[in-house]
């Protein structure tokens, strides 16, 4: 496949996640709270989305059973099936049918990622991941803007069926560049391993040397700055601030800084190299915290939190595009779509810890300490994953790539384990 074949693919595969999810983590919550529903209530569709921490248990049967085009297409058609259906959904009977539309839509999404973070390891080389993982950030986040915004702004000057008819012909789209996707099956021979085997392959890639240590490094990566983030719209909110400023300050500029980040993010990573990218990216998106550290001392008022909200999506974005090259870099090609899976459902359960501990020391000391906290937690978990895989703390295959001697060349080795 050309580059640009592969950049429009990617591109299609990660809006058709994004557009979805941001509808339903974005634009369903407004329109419950229309509908007369608790906060309390609200918050509860957060188990909607499920499937995404558990998608690792399913993922080695979308590596070992048929090529990524025999998954993504049917995935697909689903998805544009399922928002035909929901045009017809009479909401004066209540929003039962609409919130398990949202965890099939959940379900559907997480099994498409597998497949797509699969299919981008497979057929990229290392060099081309750094920009691929900036269109990845860069494309998903397109997808939460048109399914967060611009699906709520049609609602609102339509009707329900109008919104959901746009997000059928959006997604219909996004499937017209896997129609033309040439992957050959997984296994040569055209045999499988028995389905009790591939069940527990997750347990097995688990078990590669390297692997554990990969996966505590990462996560420690992600919890400091996630401890401030998770704060973040509270803290705007306690400062006085309104829910109008908070949206243009977190969707709208948030957004699009986000998207800048994603596109710097994914250059530097191609010309810089892994480490220097995962280094210098990492450092910033720590400097970047300090902005919410001065302003929860009282310094510099509504300048400052502009400021951090800027540098915070821009500088994250970059530090995130870093973190997910490395993490296609760790995984084996022959097991990609459970390898690269493990390594996010990971981050997703340290970021979900971190959540936790910010908001615990919050509620007992305010938000100052704890921003001091994720600021230095931040710093120190970029040192220690660069110093880590300095001394080959992590798989064996990252070691090309990250000494600067694995650019241009996928690596195919196979893994030994079954």
């Amino acid at each position: 496949m050309t580059r640009r074949h592969k950049i429009l693919l990617l591109a299609a595969l990660y809006l058709a996640q994004g557009l979805p999810y941001g509808f339903f983590t974005q634009a369903l919550p407004v329109l419950l709270r229309d509908a007369g529903l608790s906060l309390k209530a609200i918050s509860a569709t957060s188990l909607l989305f499920l499937p995404w921490a558990l998608k690792f248990l399913w993922a080695p049967f979308v590596d070992h059973y048929g090529t990524r085009k025999q998954w993504l297409l049917p995935l697909q058609v689903s998805a544009v099936a399922g928002a035909l259906v929901l045009t017809q959904i009479d909401l004066s009977r209540g929003y039962v049918v609409v919130l398990a539309a949202a965890f099939l839509f959940n379900l559907v999404a997480a099994c498409q990622d597998v497949a797509t973070d699969g299919l981008a390891v497979r057929m990229l080389d290392s060099r081309e991941r750094g920009l691929a993982n900036g269109l990845q950030v860069g494309a998903y986040r397109v997808g939460m803007i048109l399914g967060g915004g611009l699906l709520l702004w049609i609602f609102a000057r339509t009707d329900w069926a109008t919104m959901f008819a746009c997000m059928a012909v959006l997604l219909a789209l996004t499937i017209l560049p896997v129609l033309t996707l040439r992957e050959p099956s997984r296994m040569s021979d055209g045999s499988a391993p028995a389905p009790r085997a591939v069940a527990l392959g997750w347990a097995r890639r688990l078990r590669v040397p390297g692997m554990g240590a990969f996966i505590a490094l990462i996560c420690f990566y992600k919890f400091g700055d996630s401890m401030v983030s998770s704060l973040i719209g509270p803290f705007m909110r306690d400062t006085g601030l309104s829910k109008e400023m908070i949206a243009l300050m977190k969707g709208t500029v948030g957004s699009a800084a986000s998207l800048a980040g994603a596109a710097l993010g994914g250059w530097y990573a191609f010309r810089a190299g892994r480490r220097r990218a995962l280094l210098v990216c990492g450092l910033l998106q720590t400097a970047s915290l300090l902005c919410y550290v001065a302003a929860a001392l009282g310094i510099g008022g509504i300048a400052m939190l502009w400021a951090g909200n800027v540098a915070e999506h821009l500088l994250g974005s970059m530090a995130t595009v870093a973190l997910f090259t490395l993490m296609m870099d760790a995984s084996d090609p022959e097991h990609a779509g459970t390898d690269y899976t493990l390594l996010a459902c990971a981050i997703v359960v340290a970021m979900g810890l971190a959540n936790f501990t910010g908001a615990s020391i919050a509620d007992a000391a305010g938000y100052a300490p704890t921003f001091v906290a994720g600021f230095v937690l931040s710093g120190i978990g970029c040192l220690v994953l660069v110093l880590g895989l300095d001394r080959e703390r992590g798989p064996a295959r990252l070691q090309p790539t990250w000494n600067g001697k694995g650019a241009g060349v996928t690596v195919t080795v196979r893994s030994c384990e079954p």
